[in-house]
């Protein structure tokens, strides 16, 4: 599946089939999700300098075995190589989100006591699959800044809305807004230190290798389509064309993996969020040139007869818009004039 020369070592031996083949579709529920999300964690190293090709070379083969899988494994392995990197531990067994997201009209503050912890008030919005797991990661407004705190999820005082969650794409990885009413959570780093730190965009390096991931499954099913009718040069151009596209964004993806990974051999000027934004929107605009270009050829049948395909499409094209599209390639132009960053 791995085929850039970018790739660093710690990429150029992962069996991405073998990968494939374990962590396929379990199953509808999040509950055998979680479990495949278990059985990676304890395979796969955390993100850091020196395992970059390898972790994102592996999301990206649970994603091409399935779309929410990998939607699942993602946040667990990230709360993991957080807490790792934070010096906490995570309880045996535990299965972890990240929620860090901010929405209009809804806020969640810290409040600290006197014996470390705090205590959340307010509302998180988007809390991925809030009510199967056991902690989370959260964001909370502390003073001017936010901090990070690992919270246990089944304490009295959390209520999740999973029945504000009504998408088609990953309909059973609910990612409603969760209240939180008093709940006892303990910060992980100082506040600041999760925003500030090099793995905040090396994590969002990992997302867009799931999306890519995603993509190179979409895009068997329309290689599969061309070799059913070698006649057809419409279909040998769209397998083309997403061959191109499919290569675009693997060497975006490598070589963020590879500049990571050769990180901690001397200093590093790198400035990691420009080089984040602009793989993430690399990877995007692939990554929906291909789900357009595949829907268009292979027309409605399988949209509408073939479970796996359309369940496919339907994640992948809501799982991108994690990326924001216009308004994150003007990040990427408000961050090159306020400090460079490109050679030209």
């Amino acid at each position: 599946m791995l085929r850039s020369a970018a790739w660093p070592p710690s990429a150029r031996h992962l069996d991405t089939a073998r990968i494939e083949r374990t962590t396929g579709r379990p199953g509808s529920t999040p509950t055998d999700r979680l479990a495949v999300a278990r059985a990676v964690a304890a395979t796969t190293p955390p993100l850091s300098a020196g395992t970059a090709g390898g972790f994102f070379g592996t999301l990206a083969a649970v994603a091409a075995a399935d779309v929410a899988t990998a939607r699942t494994v993602e946040p667990h392995l990230d709360a993991l190589g957080i807490l790792a990197q934070a010096g906490v531990d995570a309880p045996e067994n535990s299965t972890w989100g990240v929620f860090a997201a901010e929405g209009p009209g809804l806020r969640l503050d810290a409040a600290p006591q006197h014996d470390g912890t705090v205590l959340l008030h307010g509302t998180k919005p988007w809390c991925s699959l809030a009510s199967t797991l056991s902690h989370a990661l959260v964001t909370a407004h502390l003073g001017d800044e936010r901090v990070l705190v690992a919270v246990d999820l089944r304490q009295p005082g959390v209520t999740v809305h999973d029945d504000a969650w009504v998408a088609r794409g990953m309909p059973d990885v609910p990612s409603g807004p969760v209240d939180f009413d008093g709940v006892r959570a303990r910060p992980v780093g100082a506040p600041g230190w999760y925003l500030r730190r090099p793995g905040f965009a090396w994590g969002g390096i990992g997302v867009a290798a799931c999306w890519w991931g995603g993509a190179v499954g979409l895009a068997r099913v329309l290689r599969d389509t061309a070799a059913a009718h070698p006649e057809s040069e419409l279909l040998q151009a769209a397998l083309g064309a997403t061959v191109a596209d499919l290569a675009d964004a693997e060497d975006a993806l490598a070589d963020a993996a590879a500049r990571i990974d050769g990180s901690d051999t001397g200093p590093d000027d790198t400035d990691w969020r420009l080089l984040a934004q602009t793989v993430r929107s690399r990877v995007r605009r692939s990554v929906d040139a291909v789900r357009e270009r595949v829907v268009a050829t292979i027309g409605p049948a399988p949209l509408t007869a073939d479970a796996a395909v359309a369940a496919r499409v339907a994640d992948l094209e809501l799982y991108v818009l994690q990326d924001h599209g216009a308004r994150d390639l003007a990040r990427i132009g408000r961050m090159v004039l306020e400090r460079g960053g490109v050679a030209w």
